[in-house]
């Protein structure tokens, strides 16, 4: 491999990481928005939109997007609408950890579920706020070299029908 087919290889990687990660944050702003609608939340619109795209900072751009709209309910519809902003945020949270983020990451980008768990916390132990922040892209560029089996049905002589 020369040079050109490494920085193809990596060009690569880091826009299927890009690509998983907006796929995920519009999922994300998506349930935010119908969520906030659903429980009446003044600017819903414009809380998801943020949520949407602070989940492009890992661990803390969700923590952040919550602030907007637990305030608005809090002020708006009393503690009974802050606590169900607080479930909305928490089910979004589960829902995106357990089931979009690890089938848009694993599609997408090639990554493994059970790296994409462990190794921002051991960047993150290592190399502080930085590790945590390139642990996704770096491990969308280090899985590119991984050989992947072929996709049944896409090589392989033509089936006789």
């Amino acid at each position: 491999m020369d040079l050109e087919d490494h920085l193809r290889r990596i060009g690569g990687a880091l826009w299927g990481w890009l690509v998983a990660r907006t796929y995920d944050s519009l999922v994300v702003g998506a349930v935010w928005w119908l969520g906030l609608r659903l429980l009446h939340v003044p600017l819903a619109l414009l809380w998801a939109v943020l949520a949407a795209l602070l989940q492009f900072v890992p661990h803390i751009g969700p923590v952040v997007a919550l602030v907007g709209p637990a305030a608005a309910a809090a002020i708006s519809g009393g503690e009974d609408r802050f606590f169900l902003v607080l479930a909305l945020y928490s089910g979004i949270t589960v829902l995106n950890g357990l089931v979009v983020e690890p089938l848009f990451f694993k599609r997408v980008a090639h990554i493994p579920v059970w790296s994409s768990l462990l190794v921002p916390v051991a960047l993150g132990l290592v190399f502080s706020f930085w590790g945590v922040i390139l642990a996704a892209p770096l491990l969308a560029v280090y899985f590119s070299y991984w050989p992947r089996p072929p996709r049944p049905g896409r090589h392989g002589p033509p089936r006789n029908v």
